[in-house]
C-alpha cells in the first residue's frame, strides 16, 4: 500500500485500516512464533503500512488544529 493509496482514504477507513493491519500483523506474529510464516518481509510490510496510516492521521489532526 503506497502512501497516495492512503491519502485516498476518508478518516473512517484509515481508523478501520489500522485495526485490520494491526489483526493482520497479530496473525504474522503468531505464525512467526509457531514457525508456520514462509515470508518474514510480510511483517515488515505490514508495520510500514500500519505507520503511512498512522501518519497520514496525524498529518490530518495537525492540519485541522492549524486551521482553527
Amino acid at each position: 500500500m503506497n502512501i497516495q493509496e492512503v491519502r485516498k482514504l476518508s478518516d473512517k477507513e484509515l481508523v478501520e485500516k489500522v485495526s485490520e493491519l494491526k489483526g493482520n500483523l497479530m496473525v504474522l506474529r503468531f505464525q512467526q512464533k509457531s514457525g508456520n510464516l514462509d515470508n518474514g518481509k510480510k511483517i515488515t510490510e505490514v508495520r510500514k503500512s500500519i505507520a503511512k496510516c498512522l501518519t497520514v492521521q496525524k498529518e490530518r489532526e495537525i492540519a485541522s488544529k492549524a486551521a482553527k
